[in-house]
């Protein structure tokens, strides 16, 4: 099977600072990988450069592009990599109000992306977009209102919302539990667990929380100082970790 996103030798650096150093993996199609590390592990530094939000100093990050194959996304041209964030990749950031337009309506947050892939019919877009928040749970009589009018939680399933309605095959996910109640976490898991195994997502998951991964991941890697010290199966590496750090991680949970 060809990998849906091949990572090769990925580094970044800030000054004399390690972002992150030498990471490859392969991504699979369906497939969710989780990481995992304290801040400062270099985590969301290796999300961003994997989304294109950074360039990578070093190595290469290969997306497999429905027309050409495997692609370069860090050599790609602004706005070939701008079409690609549009359809194929989506990005959860973990502050909603990061990835929803505040002064628009619900509705208009999920018809824009629609309307950026070429779709111009309005009774089709709101169609959709009325579709879409059903499906994350956001009843329809509250289509044409703003973001603002909604709680942490439905902001973050509005975002969810706006970032599948194209469809992507990949999406990136920065701490998309992150800052939301314990009852809200759950409820939100359990849209995400379902969206991912129902639309067929392979997706990428940054974050600290070692229960999101065990629901949400198929593999796990574990950085610390922007570097991967281990990477495996998440139930093996939860339940057997090798490396000392890893360890440390699960047992510092286990211990709450």
């Amino acid at each position: 099977m060809t990998p849906l996103l091949s990572v090769e030798g990925v580094s970044k650096f800030y000054g004399s600072r390690i972002g992150c150093k030498d990471v490859s993996f392969d991504l699979f199609p369906g497939e969710v990988m989780g990481i995992v590390g304290e801040s400062g592990s270099g985590k969301s530094t290796l999300l961003n450069c994997l989304a294109g939000h950074l360039v990578p100093d070093q190595g290469t990050v290969g997306f497999d592009t429905r027309t050409d194959g495997l692609r370069d996304t860090v050599t790609m041209s602004e706005p070939e990599r701008r079409m690609l964030s549009r359809t194929d990749w989506a990005f959860v950031h973990q502050h909603a109000r990061d990835g929803l337009r505040m002064n628009v309506s619900a509705g208009g947050n999920v018809g824009e992306r629609l309307m950026a892939v070429g779709a111009r019919h309005y009774g089709d877009i709101r169609a959709q977009a009325t579709d879409w928040l059903g499906r994350v749970e956001i009843s329809a009589d509250r289509i044409d209102d703003r973001p603002s009018a909604f709680s942490g939680g439905m902001q973050q399933r509005l975002q969810i919302a706006r970032n599948l309605v194209t469809g992507p095959r990949l999406v990136f996910m920065d701490e998309p539990t992150g800052g939301l109640d314990v009852s809200v976490q759950a409820r939100l898991l359990d849209l995400l667990r379902g969206l991912v195994r129902e639309m067929g997502l392979s997706a990428i998951i940054v974050t600290h929380d070692l229960a999101v991964v065990r629901l949400l991941a198929d593999r796990l890697m574990v950085m610390k100082d922007g570097h991967v010290v281990e990477t495996g199966l998440t139930d093996q590496v939860l339940d057997d970790p090798q490396h000392g750090y890893t360890q440390l991680l699960v047992s510092s949970v286990l211990q709450v």
